[in-house]
Parts: C-alpha cells; sequence; structure tokens
C-alpha cells in the first residue's frame, strides 16, 4: 500500500553489476522512513510487483528456483565474441544476452538485478503457498500462510469491493470541526496514510546514539513536488491525468461523476500549496538545512493552530521530547492549510488518501485504476503483475522478518554467510591500501578515512534478533485490513523507539531483499540475504567470479561511506 513511513535510515543502495542490468526502484529501508514512497515491496519496486492464476505457479517456482540454484558463474552465450573486449567491453561481455532478451511486458527495465528479483518471488511463492495450506504451530509461519491466502483471496475480495474500508470512510464523514480533522490525520497516519505530512522516529542526526521524533513534508498524492510545479506541457498534462485518476477512485467509491471531478480538483488545490511549500529533492540533500531540532514548546509555536499536545495523544505519545522539523517552512504552510481549508474539503482530501493507500489491495476496479496511474502513465509499465506477485510484495513489505526468517532457513546457509564475510573483509583490507597509496590525500585526511572505513559495521543476510510480531492479528479475513493492522503495528513500533537508544542491530531492508545499501548514521553496510544469490553470488564459486559479480556491489557501498552524503 501506499504509505505513511515511519522512521528512516538514510541509506544508499546498490546500482550497478553484472549483464547488462539496472537497479530496480526500492523503498526506503527499515520499511519506514519520514519520506513518501509509493508501496513496500518484497523485491523492491515501490509500485507493486501475468499469471498463471490465483494457485498457478508452484512447478515453474520451483523449475526457476532449480535453475538459479544451478546457474553458471559465467556463461558465455552472454558473450557477442563478435566484438572486440578492446573496443567495447560492454557489448562484448553482454551483447549475446542483449541480443535475445526481450523487456517482460510488467517490467520497465531488466537485467540481473530484476532476474534475481524474480527467482526470489519464486522462491517467496513456494514458502508463502505451503505456510497457507500447512497448519503450522509456529507463530510467524502460520502468519505468513494466512496474509497470504487473504490477499489470494480474489472470489471475496471482489464481492466486497470498498466494503472492508466502511467504518474508516465513516469516521472521516463523522468529522464536526477541525479538532476531528486533527484528530483523523493522526488516525490515518498510524494505519500508513501518507495524510497532510509525515511524522515519526530516526536515529538524532547529531546524536547518533539515541532516536528522536522526526517532522517532515509530505500530504502529497503524486511522487514529488515537481509533479506539482513545473510548468512544462508534460507536467501540465500529467496533472490533468493525475486529476481525472483522483476523479475516477471517488466515483468507484460511489460518488456521482460530477461531485468527483469538483472534489479532485480541491484535492489537487491542496496538496498544491503542499507541493509548493515543499522543497526540492536537491535542498533535501543537505543535511544541516534539513536538521532543525525543536522543542515542543517551539514547534507550537511555528504553527499555532496545529495543537501538537493533542495530536501526539492521537499517536499514542506520551513524551515526544524534542523533534527534528526537518522543513519548518513547510511546516508554517501546514498551519495555513489546516485553518484555510473547509471541513468539507479536508473530508475530501482524507478519503481520497485513504483510498490512495489501499487500492491495490482492494477489488479490482481499484487495482487496475491504481495500476494504470501509478504504473502506467507515471513509470511506462505496460502489464500489471499477476495477483500472486503483488501479494508477495505486500507480505515482504508488511511482515518481512517472518517471511524472510523462513527464506533464510531454506535459501542462505551459515556457510554462505561466511564466505560472503570473508569477501568484504577482503575487499576492506583493498581499500585501505588504495587510501593508503593515493597521492591527492593529505595525511590527516587519510588517518581519518582509514578509521572510519576500520569503524565499518557489517551486517550480513538478516538480523541477529526476529522482530516479534506476536501483537499483530493478521487472519484469512479482509486483506486490506491486514495490510492495514500491519502498518498500526509499525507505526507503533516506530514510535516506541523515540527517546531510546538506538538500535544498531536492526537491518534497514527485509531478508528477501535484492539489494544493499550504505547508512551514514550508523557507518554500516548491509547486504541481506536476497542479494547474496547467484548470478551475484556464488558461496562455492572461484573468487574471482564473486569479486567480479558481488565485489562490485560491495566495493560500491563501501565508497559510499565517503562521498557527499556518506
Amino acid at each position: 500500500m501506499k504509505k505513511l513511513l515511519f522512521a528512516s535510515l538514510l541509506c544508499f543502495a546498490v546500482v550497478f553489476c553484472l549483464n547488462a542490468q539496472t537497479e530496480p526502484d526500492k523503498t526506503p529501508p527499515t520499511k519506514k522512513s519520514p519520506t513518501d514512497t509509493k508501496k513496500s515491496a518484497a523485491q523492491k519496486n515501490p509500485a507493486p510487483v501475468p499469471s498463471s492464476g490465483a494457485n498457478g505457479g508452484d512447478a515453474t517456482a520451483k523449475a526457476k528456483t532449480d535453475a538459479s540454484s544451478n546457474a553458471k558463474p559465467i556463461d558465455q552465450s552472454n558473450f557477442d565474441t563478435s566484438v572486440k573486449p578492446s573496443e567495447d567491453f560492454f557489448l562484448y561481455a553482454n551483447g549475446g544476452w542483449i541480443k535475445r532478451t526481450e523487456m517482460p511486458a510488467d517490467q520497465t527495465r531488466w537485467g540481473s538485478f530484476n532476474i534475481l528479483i524474480e527467482q526470489n518471488n519464486d522462491a517467496l511463492h513456494e514458502i508463502a503457498e505451503k505456510a497457507a495450506k500447512t497448519n503450522s504451530t509456529d507463530p510467524d509461519s502460520k502468519k505468513v500462510g494466512d496474509y497470504y491466502a487473504s490477499g489470494m483471496d480474489e472470489k471475496t475480495i471482489e464481492a466486497m469491493k470498498a466494503k472492508p474500508l466502511k467504518d474508516e470512510l465513516a469516521k472521516i464523514d463523522s468529522m464536526k470541526d477541525k479538532s476531528d480533522v486533527l484528530k483523523e490525520i493522526a488516525h490515518l497516519q498510524m494505519s500508513g496514510v501518507s495524510a497532510f505530512f509525515n511524522f515519526g522516529s530516526s536515529q538524532d542526526d547529531k546524536d547518533s546514539t539515541r532516536e528522536i521524533a522526526q517532522a517532515v513534508q509530505g500530504g502529497l498524492g503524486m511522487p514529488d513536488r515537481d509533479y506539482y510545479t513545473k510548468d512544462d506541457e508534460a507536467s501540465k498534462k500529467l496533472r490533468e491525468q493525475y486529476v481525472a485518476h483522483v476523479t475516477t477512485m471517488l466515483t468507484l467509491l460511489g460518488q456521482p461523476a460530477a461531485k468527483s471531478a469538483e472534489d479532485a480538483k480541491k484535492i489537487m488545490a491542496l496538496e498544491t500549496s503542499l507541493a509548493q511549500a515543499s522543497r526540492t529533492r536537491v535542498e533535501l540533500r543537505d543535511p544541516e538545512k534539513n536538521y532543525n531540532k525543536m522543542t515542543q514548546d517551539e514547534l507550537q509555536k511555528l504553527t499555532p493552530d496545529w495543537n501538537w499536545g493533542d495530536y501526539f495523544k492521537e499517536l499514542g505519545l506520551t513524551n515526544a521530547g524534542d523533534i527534528d522539523v526537518h522543513q519548518p517552512d513547510f511546516f508554517k504552510a501546514v498551519n495555513t492549510a489546516f485553518t484555510s481549508t473547509s471541513l468539507d474539503d479536508w473530508k475530501t482530501y482524507l478519503r481520497w488518501h485513504l483510498i490512495n493507500a489501499t487500492a491495490s489491495a482492494l477489488s479490482n476496479d481499484f487495482v487496475h485504476e491504481d495500476f494504470n496511474f501509478n504504473e502506467t502513465t507515471l513509470r511506462g509499465t505496460k502489464q500489471i503483475k499477476p495477483r500472486w506477485k503483488r501479494v508477495i510484495t505486500s507480505e515482504d513489505g508488511e511482515i518481512g522478518e517472518a517471511l524472510g526468517k523462513l527464506y533464510v532457513n531454506e535459501h542462505f546457509p551459515p556457510a554462505a554467510k561466511a564466505r560472503a564475510l570473508e569477501l568484504i573483509n577482503n575487499l576492506k583490507e583493498a581499500l585501505s591500501d588504495r587510501i593508503k597509496s593515493v597521492e591527492w590525500m593529505d595525511e590527516p585526511t587519510k588517518t581519518a578515512a582509514l578509521e572510519k572505513l576500520a569503524a565499518f559495521q557489517v551486517k550480513i543476510g538478516y538480523p541477529e534478533k526476529w522482530r516479534d510480531y506476536s501483537n499483530l492479528m493478521v487472519d484469512r479475513g479482509p486483506f486490506v485490513l491486514n495490510e492495514l493492522r500491519a502498518e498500526n503495528f509499525e507505526a507503533k513500533r516506530q514510535l516506541n523507539k523515540i527517546g531510546k537508544p538506538v538500535d544498531r542491530t536492526e537491518f534497514g531492508m527485509t531478508p528477501p531483499t535484492v539489494n544493499a545499501y550504505y547508512n551514514p548514521k550508523l557507518n554500516e553496510i548491509v547486504f541481506p540475504a536476497g542479494i547474496l544469490q547467484p548470478p551475484f553470488f556464488f558461496a562455492n564459486a572461484d573468487d574471482a567470479v564473486n569479486y567480479g559479480g558481488i565485489g562490485c556491489v560491495i566495493g560500491h557501498e563501501m565508497t559510499l561511506g565517503f562521498d557527499d552524503q556518506g
């Protein structure tokens, strides 16, 4: 689901390696962050992820998993030997693969990352199917099975349409004043709905030992402020398409089309006012500018009409402590919008953001309209992925460590973890030698760089301590309610961190994720089990193969510790 993302790790992911591949889009690590993204993902296309049907794919999944296990470390059929490697090594190494490979209709890019994503999805599919069919006494396995079963119950989902949201929509409609609006915004945020702004927890940028509250710009239905503010013809057309999309979605909720069209324009106007007050992506890269720690009294003075005490009470936050207000000018605009927007327009805006966040878990009329705009219009994706892949994507995003535990048990043995650690240590040593030998660094800079490199924390495969989902209810009822409850569980988990020491053992990606990251706040490099698979990593292959594959990923993450964000 499109969601408010609570708590962030500022992480940077791999962007290259292996044959003709490009990195798939992904959500921020730690699943929740105070930034807007589209959807959490199993193998991270934050947009949701063709099908043989609800129960199809078991045999295919097994075949593909077996194929990946038997993958050749170096497949010479990928070469184009008609090209001289001295003239174009890329085409020499990848030309054969490029010539014979077609872009799948449900993808916007295709390469080694995507191939491994699909292999891992097949593995997760098999795990989830098995869990759904087995009456397991293991709580995590049962949750995995129940979550998957609820998402695959297409007959019930189609019959219910938006009925599972009846109570949520009634809460919005029953608002009587601005105090109710404030409470409803807080309630929706705690359910993963990105309404008005983002609030969560994260490591204090200037005290790396503790977590503090974070208030961050947000509240938009499109991915970025520029979609609302650019004046070129393509942007103007896109805004028209967005208004049409919002109109269709509101009409699907049962409103008359004319009323929906009128409401869509009001939503666009409110979101545009928030976008105009938001910082650009370039401005968001300035850590000093986006660090503005305030007391609650100082924040209250910044936004005098928004009662932060009432808001925190609704969140269940008894002691917010200091708050890092990333964009103070944005929150001045929040205060203005809160007071100037009518009650009816607030109902319209919140109704839209609820359905926008949950559309992918509802009936196909909502799913396909959501896909048509967010995937086809915004990204050029031609074909929606099959239901089982979309459900696996959602499951990894919501209960990824429960699913990941089962994945690791089958696909990442201890010997693979030990081999990966050996490679990382060797590459750290090589980078150390490189730093020592460069002529353009002075000695104090070299010393500082070597100290930072030596202090890198390395995380491989999966967390030392698995997340406890015992307080999360997952059943085989409405799929969208499982998503909303999981979002609420995670929001509470993140807010509970405020004022406490940073958990340095936590992973910012789920174990099956095909990606890696460097986190400057913790000075750590992290490699989930999902990327430590062929064709990136072969536990039993020659060193040269692994240094050419996962080695470039490892090296990339280490060097991020020394760029403008490291």
